[in-house]
C-alpha cells in the first residue's frame, strides 16, 4: 500500500512537472494504475540478480574438484551470505533509483505512445484473471518442457557438455598451476 501511494505521488509529481505535454486526469489515472500493476521497478532487481547469480555459479564451479564436499558447502553457504548482504544493501538503492526515474522515463513514454483507450486495455490485461492463471502456470510449463528437452537432447548434448566442462577444467588447472 505504501509503495502504491509513493508511486502515485511520484507519478503525479512528474506528470504535473511535465509541461511539454498536458496529460488528462483520466490518462494520468490509467498510467498510475498500470505502474501499480506492472511493478516496473523490479527491472532494477533483475539487473542485480543476474550478475550475483552468475557469481554464485562461477564460485560453485571453481570450488568443484578443488575442495571437499564439506568445504565446498561451507564456502558456498558463506558466499550465499555475502550475496544476501549485498542484496540487503543494494535493493533499497536500486528501488529508490527506479522510483525516482520512472516518472521521467516510463511515464512520458506511456503518455505519448498510448491513447486513453489503449491504456485502459493495458490495465484490463494486467488485471486479467486469465493472465494471473497463465503466469501461475509458467513455472510448471517451463519445468515440464525443460525435462522433456533434457530427455530428448540428453544423449546428444550431455557428452558434449561433459567434454566442454573437462576442457574448461583442464584450461583452468593449467592457468592456475605454478
Amino acid at each position: 500500500m505504501f509503495r502504491s501511494v509513493i508511486s502515485i505521488f511520484v507519478v503525479t509529481l512528474a506528470l504535473s512537472a511535465n509541461a511539454q505535454s498536458a496529460i488528462s486526469p483520466a490518462k494520468e489515472q490509467l498510467i498510475n494504475r498500470i505502474l501499480q500493476l506492472w511493478h516496473v521497478e523490479n527491472i532494477g532487481m533483475t539487473m542485480l540478480q543476474e550478475p550475483v547469480a552468475e557469481s554464485l555459479r562461477q564460485s560453485r564451479s571453481l570450488l568443484q574438484g578443488r575442495a571437499s564436499t564439506e568445504r565446498q558447502d561451507a564456502a558456498m553457504k558463506e558466499i550465499g551470505e555475502f550475496a544476501k548482504e549485498f542484496f540487503d544493501e543494494a535493493i533499497p538503492v536500486v528501488r529508490s533509483s527506479a522510483q525516482k526515474l520512472i516518472p521521467s522515463t516510463v511515464v512520458p513514454i506511456l503518455a505519448e505512445k498510448f491513447s486513453e483507450e489503449e491504456l485502459r486495455q493495458i490495465v484490463t490485461l494486467l488485471e486479467s484473471p486469465v493472465k494471473k492463471k497463465f503466469e501461475g502456470l509458467i513455472p510448471e510449463m517451463q519445468s515440464t518442457l525443460g525435462k522433456k528437452i533434457a530427455l530428448d537432447t540428453g544423449p546428444k548434448i550431455n557428452p558434449k557438455l561433459e567434454a566442454l566442462k573437462e576442457r574448461i577444467g583442464l584450461k583452468m588447472r593449467a592457468a592456475i598451476a605454478p
